[in-house]
């Protein structure tokens, strides 16, 4: 026998998806080399190597780790390491404008939310769609009424006055994220309250990163509670069908990427096309675009505009996105989207757990009304619990720390017509309780 036969015998290197784990360790340790000599390119490509090869290694990791695999795992591994180690400024100037060419500059982050939203919807049956849509505004209204007084209530028990509670804490975990939450609202509040809008968001933005974060590890919990009780969990479909064929677009594990008939590039320019469509028709209709993709994927669907073998063809683009590109969009995130220097001057005890009171009664809620209304509880939850999560960031860290992308539309809606909702409210309510 010889040497190398000995040697393949007596030890295997480990692998990662069929692939030597080596070969990424390697090729991301390259990328990260380049990043010190200033080498790694501003552009999509740059951005895509530094957060696939740490996506891939990080989020594996994760689902590994003690205790951290039960609450969150991958996804909150994902999205904490790297802002931890953007706090601590081990990643240097050249590796973060890479990084923000690719997040920021080519959304790379929009167009995965889209091809999970297009994919889902198309993906889904026209009964399970209609009636989780028809559904999910009873737990998502009740959920945040429950939050917001929950949250002032535990916020005014530390001491806090009902002004700060409500318009500091509460308001900016609901908002819909920084973007379309915490950016208006401060100038909404500079409006109101005088002084510049950028002193409002220093204040505004550590409650909903904290709230994010509490609603990623509460994903992760509520994973848990859907394994152990199966018959709380719909595995991605939020409502009870009695017919056996009628199921949403069951969440990822073993694609076949490959399936006969798809064209990927078809795909594509669907998932593309209508968000440029829905781009357009933001100037005339005044909503967010990301909202009219979702209104015209669910007209699409409900009236069969696309033949089934282009729903076919989205659903694959959709796959590879939801297997291969979670963790490494949750890296982007993390270095890009999740400054912990905001928090680290307004922690406290009664700050953390105002925060986190919004969103375990937001859970809760949502668990409670959806088990009363016929939709899967742990579902339900998820989708209410998107509600208090960073926009679209928080989307797909939830639902990455649930396995549940399939639910992105539902997600989607929450976070949108949620924050909407709450940004308008707030900019009117605080004139009147202008403290």
């Amino acid at each position: 026998m010889s040497l190398q036969a000995k040697t393949s015998r007596s030890f295997t290197l480990p692998t990662l998806d069929g692939i030597p784990l080596i070969v990424p360790i390697i090729l991301t340790a390259g990328v990260l080399a380049a990043g010190v000599f200033d080498a790694i390119p501003k552009n999509m490509i740059g951005g895509l190597a530094v957060i696939v090869g740490l996506g891939m290694l990080l989020g594996p990791l994760g689902n590994r780790l003690p205790v951290i695999s039960k609450i969150g795992g991958g996804a909150l591994i994902c999205l904490m390491v790297p802002s931890v180690l953007v706090y601590f400024s081990v990643f240097n100037a050249n590796t973060l404008s890479a990084v923000n060419a690719l997040m920021k500059e080519a959304n790379f982050l929009y167009f995965v939310i889209s091809t999970l939203v297009v994919g889902s919807i198309l993906g889904m049956s026209r009964k399970v769609m209609v009636g989780g849509l028809i559904r999910i505004f009873p737990p998502l209204v009740l959920g945040t009424v429950v939050a917001v007084s929950v949250g002032i209530g535990v916020a005014m028990t530390f001491g806090y006055s009902f002004h700060r509670a409500l318009f500091y804490i509460v308001v900016p975990i609901i908002g819909g994220g920084i973007g379309e939450g915490v950016i208006p609202l401060s100038s909404a509040y500079a409006s109101a309250l005088g002084g510049e809008s950028g002193s409002y968001v220093a204040e505004l933005i550590p409650a909903a990163i904290i709230g994010n974060i509490a609603a990623v590890i509460l994903a992760g919990l509520l994973r848990r509670l859907g394994d152990r009780r199966p018959q709380l969990d719909g595995g991605g479909r939020l409502v009870k069908v009695a017919a056996p064929d009628v199921t949403a677009a069951a969440p990822v594990s073993r694609p076949d990427i490959a399936a006969p008939g798809r064209n990927h590039a078809l795909g594509v320019l669907l998932i593309c096309g209508l968000f440029v469509l829905a781009t357009l028709l933001e100037q005339i209709v005044h909503l967010p675009a990301p909202v009219l993709v979702i209104i015209m994927s669910v007209l699409c669907k409900l009236f069969g505009v696309f033949p089934a073998a282009v729903e076919d063809s989205v659903r694959g683009i959709y796959t590879v996105i939801a297997r291969y590109f979670i963790y490494p969009t949750m890296i982007g995130l993390g270095m890009l989207y999740l400054p912990l220097q905001n928090i680290m001057g307004v922690i406290s005890v009664g700050y953390v757990a105002a925060c986190i009171a919004v969103v375990v009664a937001m859970a809760a809620t949502g668990f409670w009304v959806g088990r009363a209304i016929g939709m899967y509880p742990v579902d339900a939850a998820l989708v209410t619990v998107c509600h208090s999560g960073l926009g679209g960031t928080g989307d797909v860290a939830i639902l990455s720390a649930s396995n549940r992308m399939n639910l992105m539309p539902f997600a989607q809606i929450s976070t949108r017509i949620g924050g909407v909702t709450t940004v308008i409210s707030a900019a009117a309510l605080i004139r009147v309780f202008e403290g």
